[in-house]
């Protein structure tokens, strides 16, 4: 029999039921906590954001991923409520945003590249000071502990690091409890110990339920974080789905790395079809084939037939750093957003 947490759960909005074979099924469908729909936005003659659309689930980390110049940040300003777009439709928690713009700041935290502050200010201050700013907001001193600032709580803000900085702005971005967490591109410039501390505090985020919008231009950093992504470049999406779905739906070529422990015959690889850009390093041979599967069964019988003892193979599928390049263009052959 289902507890009571069980029965209250497939009373809610968030469970679907059905039947198969006579027995109950129940799925999980997440609402949907952002939904922007061809969204624009043109600077003068520049035309930043082009038509953009994407969705973000309620609990996922969901990542903008372009080249700079590519739109993300003016999509992020429209989304919160920093410019106002030209065309589009923009929903955040059931709101929308071009017409409850104030609403949708309650409900929303937005961290962006760089926190400004008074120089003189200290972090328990300014979380007191943006705390006033909302209906509902958590303690300082609960905000200080979460993001490790108890200790430098009381110093000016001029003397923290760029770590600290970052830290501080997450905190304020968390003051009202947010529904979604906006973070655009927070760990640039940042040191690697840095960096890592914040992925760590965005993996805790999704741990703890919260749903996050992430703007960034590592590739490594979106692919070790996000749930989904959307590839944005020159303005337009060009790719959404999660780093596995998008490395599967770009066709590339997968590079194949075979080291013998004698150097092999120079006819080795003569007449298997599949193999290009190979490059010979005494033992080494490497090349890119499309067929990974088939060179597989291949070299396997060549290297018997020849007698030729393994030292090493490997093969690299496409990664996600293959499908940008693929799909974007570098920032000064494109007409250019934000």
């Amino acid at each position: 029999m289902a507890d009571a947490a069980g029965l209250e759960y497939l009373r809610s909005p968030y469970g679907r039921s059905g039947a198969l074979n006579g027995v109950a099924v129940f799925s999980l469908v997440m609402p949907t906590t952002v939904s922007v729909r061809d969204l624009r936005k043109r600077y003068g003659s520049v035309e930043a954001v082009r038509g953009v659309s994407f969705e973000v689930r309620q609990g996922e980390v969901f990542g903008l991923l372009g080249p700079n110049g590519a739109g993300k940040t003016s999509t992020l300003e429209c989304l919160v409520g920093l410019r106002r777009p030209d065309e589009g439709v923009i929903e955040v928690c059931g709101l929308d945003a071009r017409r409850s713009p104030d609403e949708v700041k309650q409900r929303i935290g937005v961290a962006l590249q760089s926190t400004s502050l008074q120089d003189k200010i200290t972090p328990r201050e300014a979380i007191r000071l943006f705390a006033s700013f909302y209906r509902s907001a958590v303690a300082p001193a609960d905000l200080l502990r979460r993001f490790a600032l108890e200790a430098r709580a009381d110093v000016a803000f001029d003397t923290l690091s760029g770590g600290e900085r970052q830290r501080l702005a997450l905190a304020l971005a968390f003051v009202n409890r947010p529904e979604l967490v906006v973070l655009d591109e927070p760990t640039t410039g940042l040191d690697p110990a840095s960096r890592r501390d914040l992925h760590d505090e965005i993996r805790r985020m999704k741990a703890d339920g919260y749903t996050v919008l992430l703007s960034t231009h590592y590739l490594e950093e979106a692919e070790a974080l996000c749930d989904r992504i959307a590839i944005i470049d020159a303005g337009r999406v060009v790719a959404t789905g999660t780093p596995a779905e998008l490395t599967a739906a770009v066709e590339t070529r997968h590079a194949v790395t075979l080291v013998t422990r004698e150097e092999a015959p120079a006819d080795f690889l003569d007449g298997l079809a599949g193999v290009e850009q190979l490059v010979r390093e005494g033992a080494r041979l490497r090349f890119q084939t499309s067929t990974p599967e088939r060179i597989l069964v291949e070299l396997a019988a060549r290297l018997d037939r020849a007698q030729l003892g393994l030292i090493d193979l490997r093969i690299q599928r496409a990664s996600l750093e293959d499908v940008f390049l693929r799909l974007t263009h570098p920032a000064d052959e494109t007409e250019g957003g934000r």
